[in-house]
């Protein structure tokens, strides 16, 4: 019995391999790898006239074998077909032939379906509906029953290199791939968002235009890769056959545009290599060529310009970034790096187009790889030019602080040299009491004048604060990029992972096992967690910078010389936030605002007088309670029919009756020597009575001291 069987089993293995050698341009399906690639299984025939039609192809005797296990037929302005002939031994019937090419102009279907020739036309002349499956690649659903061969014609046109990826596979295996391309180009598109905001958001943050030139690069970059992925057409255009067949040549072109624009501003190449700068013009003269040729329909031309230059365009970058580099300019290295994936990747891409590479996952994806890595890796260097914008405003920073602390000195001085012209004057006209009088308002206008000219010189001593203030989220900010690159890091291994895993021959139930014990192992949910809340530190560290900066900008008006409406309430929120260093964290801000009206007023000039007030309070209150908890500062604002009243109220150490007769006098202080110049108060006077408004203090020692500001709500004076 063994005998007979062992027989049996020879002779069928030597029928089949008879059978496997007389048909040789037929797939034999056995369901044992679940998708298989059979280019080199079908026979094809370039239709030199495009007259051919089903009846007379099937005549046709001069069907060429492909040899190649993905087909190249290269730039053909002709349509080629292919002869697919399937022979189904497999325990399923339900089969599917995909073409894994989105970009074709014409794809047309032949099956025999009850004896007769049908035809399924698709591509992108045709509306996206069109196809048999609702997918972005073409796939085609077979029925072929067990031991029976079918055979199928495919008529293709294209206007871009012909290259023909064909799967054969059971329908569970194809959605099963397909999934895992998707997923990958999912990720891709994922990273292409998280860039594209970030760094909009840190362009309304910093108004740096670089930031505008990147997104809108990162924004193109995105789109013309889904485009040739086929997800444009499928979500974007679906019945738009203008778009569908030109979209990837605008693309493409305004892709090298933008990225050569970037470039230029991102190395200030007109500075630093102006002759290399100037090729420029002519890649953009080129590109328009080619927008032009694709509107008037010549895409066999822009296609042959498109992949002339993306060479030229590659080594060009290159060659900027490197000369740049040596000059040692930092962003150029950082450009340098980031550069490097993408035009490995354009590089990979065109050689597997001069098929000098084979077409695997790898070469076909190389572009969108080399696309992620390179936003990633501009991103990093974005926030590096950050770094050395923060390097040169503190070094600004401490020249400001010098230079203000020299006029410190000198106000100082002349204060002891004007204190003995005084006693001496003061000497010689005590005989004269009308001669003295006048000597003494001439002194005030003097003085006057002097407060006039150094009012703003106080504000120096916030310069360090400020920077404290921004310092720190930044601080936060780049803390954060490190560990979010570890773990974003770990998790694209984790997709390559689970990407080998769905590729292998194992069962799903074991890739399922697989992925699960790899999730643990990695901790996968915590590190989605981790990710999470490292993207939230530096959203919070971005939009407290963001803030500081808003703050800042309110506070110091440029149009403070002019006559403006400006909200109160405003300008007290943004000196809060430029104070907010000396309220050291112990001392509560209490608003209490009341719905004011805007008024007429020079906001510039309110804002100095509302931060020397806090300023002291803020002082008064550090003396009377140090660093313990208790120290309050109350700002309240109300209004009637004519004024607006904005209170400010501490509860610190407070002013005996001869202190409150002196604080409004130029030059008097009870800080001690070197912490204050005595203006501030003086300045705070004068301001409000320019304002045509009033001061009013209430003061007890020990007990805090509450100013109180009547302004009007239309200003009757044209200027100061």
């Amino acid at each position: 019995m063994h005998k007979n069987t062992a027989c049996k089993t020879f002779l069928i293995s030597l029928f089949l391999l008879v059978l496997t050698a007389g048909l040789q341009a037929q797939v034999i399906y056995n369901g044992s790898k679940g998708i298989q690639t059979i280019g080199n299984k079908i026979d094809y025939f370039v239709d030199s006239t495009g007259t051919q039609d089903i009846q007379s192809i099937q005549r046709q005797r001069q069907f060429l074998r492909s040899a190649a296990n993905v087909p190249d037929f290269g730039m053909i302005k002709v349509p080629v077909w292919l002869k697919i002939s399937v022979y189904n031994v497999s325990s399923t019937q339900d089969l599917m032939l995909e073409f894994d090419q989105s970009l074709l102009q014409e794809i047309q279907f032949y099956y025999k379906e009850n004896g007769q020739w049908k035809v399924n036309q698709s591509g992108e002349l045709y509306p996206f509906h069109s196809r048999e499956n609702n997918y972005h690649k073409f796939i085609y659903s077979l029925k072929i029953n067990y031991d029976s061969t079918a055979t199928y014609y495919a008529r293709i046109k294209s206007t871009h290199e012909m290259q023909m990826p064909i799967f054969l596979g059971d329908r569970a295996h194809m959605v099963d791939s397909n999934l895992t391309k998707n997923i990958f180009f999912g990720i891709f598109f994922g990273i292409i968002l998280v860039m594209f905001f970030y760094n909009l958001f840190v362009y309304f943050s910093v108004k740096d235009p670089i930031y505008l030139y990147y997104v809108l690069y990162i924004f193109i970059v995105g789109v013309a890769q889904a485009t040739i992925e086929g997800y444009s057409f499928h979500y974007l255009w679906p019945d738009n056959s203008f778009m569908a067949t030109r979209s990837f040549f605008l693309l493409t072109a305004l892709v090298n545009i933008s990225g050569v624009e970037f470039t230029r501003k991102f190395l200030q190449t007109s500075k630093f290599v102006p002759r290399l700068d100037k090729i420029s013009y002519a890649l953009y003269a080129v590109y328009a060529i080619v927008i032009a040729l694709t509107i008037r329909g010549d895409l066999y031309t822009s296609y042959q310009i498109l992949q002339f230059f993306a060479g030229i365009v590659s080594l060009y970058m290159l060659t900027i970034a490197v000369s740049i580099a040596r000059t040692g300019y930092r962003p150029a290295k950082f450009f340098l790096i980031a550069w490097m994936p993408l035009i490995l990747g354009i590089i990979i891409w065109i050689l597997k187009d001069y098929n000098v590479f084979s077409y695997n996952v790898f070469t076909n994806y190389s572009i969108t790889i080399g696309s992620a890595m390179e936003v990633i890796l501009l991103s990093f260097a974005l926030a590096d030019r950050i770094n050395i914008f923060k390097a040169e405003k503190d070094r600004y920073q401490e020249e400001t602080l010098r230079a203000l602390q020299e006029n410190e000195r000198i106000i100082r001085e002349q204060n002891v040299v004007l204190e003995l012209k005084v006693s001496e004057r003061t000497l010689e006209l005590s005989e004269s009491n009308q001669e003295l009088g006048r000597t003494l308002e001439d002194l005030k206008q003097a003085q006057s004048q002097l407060v006039e000219s150094e009012k703003m010189a106080s504000l120096g001593q916030l310069t360090a604060g400020i920077a404290h203030e921004i310092n720190n989220p930044i601080n936060f900010v780049t803390a954060n990029i490190k560990p979010l690159k570890r773990d974003v890091d770990m998790m694209f291994d984790a997709f390559t992972f689970i990407e080998n895993i769905s590729l292998s021959e194992a069962s799903t139930e074991d890739k399922q096992k697989q992925i699960e014990e790899y999730k643990e192992e990695l901790d996968f949910d915590y590190l989605i967690i981790e990710i999470n809340d490292l993207l939230k530190g530096i959203r919070e560290g971005a939009s407290r910078t963001a803030e500081i900066v808003k703050g800042l900008k309110i506070f110091s008006r440029l149009d403070e010389d002019d006559l403006k409406v400006a909200n109160i309430n405003e300008g007290l929120d943004s000196t809060l936030i430029i104070a907010n260093n000396l309220l050291n964290n112990n001392i509560k801000v209490i608003r209490e605002y009341g719905d004011i009206p805007h008024i007429e007023c020079y906001a510039g000039k309110l804002n100095q007088v509302f931060l020397n007030i806090i300023s002291n309070g803020a002082y008064a209150v550090q003396k009377q309670f140090g660093d313990h908890a208790g120290g309050e500062i109350v700002i309240k604002t109300t209004n009637d029919d004519e004024f607006i009243y904005i209170s400010i109220k501490d509860n610190g150490t407070g002013m005996d009756d001869k202190t409150q007769k002196k604080i409004f006098e130029p030059f008097f202080t009870t800080k001690d020597v070197g912490e204050g110049t005595g203006l501030g108060m003086s300045i705070a006077y004068n301001t409000v009575k320019k304002h045509n408004g009033n001061i009013q203090l209430h003061s007890a020692a020990g007990e805090g001291t509450e100013f109180i500001l009547q302004l009007p709500v239309i200003h009757k004076v044209i200027a100061i």
